[in-house]
C-alpha cells in the first residue's frame, strides 16, 4: 500500500516540470530544502529513486516518468471533481486558473479585476509566465484558460480571437528618429534592438516580419520581461518591439515614444485558448464569455 500525499504529488510534479528544485521552490512559494525533503520522503515511500542529478539539472528516472504521468492524471481528476462540485453551486462559488503570457499581463489583470467585481466569490489563480512555460502548462492541462498570441499547432485546442495585438517600435523620446515620419524599414534594420528571448511570440513575429522584407533584425540585448525592455529602451540601450497595449502608461508619461516605421504596426491578435479535452467549469465558461464580450471595449481604452 503506497502512502503518498496530494501535496507530495504536487511538489514532485512541479520539480519534474521545472527541471530543478530552485525553480520549483519559487513556483510553489516554498524553500528549496522543503521541496527537497518532500521529494526525498516520496522516494523513501516508493523505495525507488525518482530523479537523477546532472550538475545543476535533474532528469527523471523511469520511476520518475511513471509518477509524473500519474501525478498529471490525478491533478486533472481533482480539477474535474472541483468543477463538477462548482457546477452544483452555480456561479456563487468556484475556482478558475488562468495562464497569461507576460506581454498580456496588464490588460489581463484589468479583465480579471472587472470579472471579480461581478463574481467576488470565485477564486482566481493567475499565472503570468513566458510563452514557453505557458505552452507547457497548456500541454499538461493545468490551466483552465490561457490568454496568448498565436496558439501552437501541435496541441488540440479551442481558441478564439478576442482582441487585436498591434506590435509597435518604441524608442527613447530623445532618439534622432523620434519625430521622423514614414521611416524606411532599411533604416530601422541598422538600429540596435532590445529583444525578447528566442521562442517568445513577439520575437518570432518580429523576426518573421524582417525576414519577409529580406532584412535581418539586429538584437543587441535579450531580455525575458517586457518591463525590462521598456526600461532598457528608455535608458537608450536600443529600440524595442512590443505590444501597443503594454506601453500605454509610458507613452502618456512621455518616457518613451513610438516610431513611425513603414510596415508597422505588425498586426497580430490575442487568443483565448483551452484544451479541447478539458471540461470547463461554470466559472471558466463565464470568464471566457466575459473576455470575448468585454475585450473590444478595453482595447479602445488602451
Amino acid at each position: 500500500m503506497l502512502h503518498l500525499t496530494l501535496r507530495q504529488l504536487q511538489i514532485f510534479a512541479a520539480v519534474a516540470r521545472c527541471g530543478s528544485f530552485s525553480k520549483a521552490s519559487k513556483e510553489l512559494h516554498l524553500t528549496q530544502p522543503a521541496v527537497s525533503m518532500q521529494v526525498k520522503q516520496l522516494e523513501e515511500s516508493l523505495g525507488l529513486p525518482l530523479l537523477e542529478h546532472l550538475g545543476k539539472r535533474i532528469s527523471l528516472t523511469d520511476a520518475g516518468h511513471e509518477l509524473q504521468h500519474t501525478s498529471v492524471q490525478v491533478m486533472q481528476k481533482l480539477v474535474s471533481l472541483e468543477h463538477n462540485l462548482d457546477a452544483l453551486q452555480g456561479l456563487q462559488r468556484g475556482s478558475l486558473t488562468v495562464g497569461v503570457v507576460s506581454t498580456a499581463s496588464s490588460f489581463a489583470i484589468r479583465l480579471i479585476s472587472q470579472f471579480r467585481s461581478m463574481h467576488p466569490d470565485i477564486r482566481i489563480t493567475l499565472n503570468v509566465v513566458n510563452r514557453e512555460t505557458l505552452l507547457q502548462h497548456i500541454a499538461e492541462n493545468t490551466v483552465d484558460l490561457a490568454l496568448m498570441g498565436q496558439p501552437p499547432a501541435h496541441l488540440e485546442l479551442e481558441h478564439r480571437v478576442f482582441m487585436e495585438n498591434p506590435l509597435v517600435v518604441i524608442a527613447p523620446t530623445q532618439h534622432p528618429l523620434a519625430k521622423a515620419q514614414k521611416i524606411p524599414l532599411t533604416v530601422i534594420a541598422n538600429e540596435p534592438f532590445v529583444g525578447r528571448e528566442p521562442g517568445s511570440g513577439t520575437r518570432m513575429a518580429t523576426e518573421a516580419f524582417f525576414q519577409a522584407h529580406g532584412l535581418s533584425w539586429q538584437v543587441a540585448m535579450e531580455m525575458n520581461k517586457n518591463e525590462a525592455i521598456k526600461l532598457a529602451v528608455e535608458a537608450g540601450l536600443g529600440l524595442g518591439v512590443v505590444s501597443r497595449h503594454t506601453v500605454t502608461l509610458e507613452l502618456a508619461a512621455k518616457r518613451i515614444c513610438t516610431l513611425d516605421v513603414e510596415g508597422f504596426p505588425i498586426l497580430r491578435a490575442w487568443h483565448l485558448v483551452n484544451r479541447k479535452t478539458r471540461t470547463l467549469s461554470l466559472a471558466a465558461r463565464a470568464f471566457a464569455e466575459f473576455v470575448v464580450n468585454e475585450s473590444p471595449r478595453l482595447g479602445r481604452m488602451l
